[in-house]
């Protein structure tokens, strides 16, 4: 967590690639050689966790759709996937603190093993959603990875069990995350500056 945030201090000074949208300006936080390292050794950990089984990988979009197809590119276990689509942020840069459904899954999710793979846990609004959502189809296990985690935004109580970075409590965009649907693309993750 320090690191990430002594990052944004480092990146200002050096004014390493700014993007400028509108009047916010945006650093970079983390490298796609980062990204890419971390998600295989997550790749890695699931592969070993799940060893006998074949979970179902389950990404939320739009968000998590790089995250996942990466992570999946590093198991080395069987496994299937499938996608919620949820909103909960609308094209604004803060949470709206509701979750609403825009696709249910396709799949049977009682006496499955389910993972649930996030871009980003900012308030925990979403994931306790979901998990309130499958609970009552009683999986054999649900687990949660997110590519990033926002430890000091947490308002529920949800257990994150694969983590690639702890991020400060601040904006970012790139790698799958968005900003009024654009900048999805950008192949690191990019932080609003002060």
């Amino acid at each position: 967590m320090l690191e990430i945030k002594n990052r944004i201090q480092a990146s200002i000074a050096l004014g390493e690639d700014k993007i400028l949208i509108g009047t916010d300006t945006f650093i970079p936080l983390i490298k796609e050689e980062e990204i890419q390292q971390r998600t295989r050794e997550l790749g890695k950990q699931i592969s070993i966790d799940y060893a006998s089984k074949t979970p179902v990988f389950i990404g939320v979009l739009n968000g998590a759709f790089l995250f996942l197809s990466d992570l999946i590119k590093n198991v080395t276990i069987d496994c299937e996937v499938d996608f919620f689509k949820l909103s909960s942020y609308g094209d604004g840069k803060i949470t709206s603190g509701r979750v609403k459904m825009l696709k249910e899954l396709s799949c049977n999710v009682s006496g499955r093993n389910i993972l649930i793979v996030e871009d980003i846990v900012d308030s925990g609004l979403s994931m306790k959603f979901i998990e309130e959502l499958i609970a009552p189809h009683k999986p054999a296990s649900m687990k949660i990875a997110s590519l990033l985690v926002k430890p000091n935004s947490l308002k529920y109580n949800v257990k994150i069990d694969y983590i690639g970075f702890k991020i400060p409590s601040k904006f970012v965009i790139g790698y799958g995350l968005d900003y009024a649907q654009k900048y999805r693309n950008l192949k690191s993750i990019y932080v609003l500056s002060e």
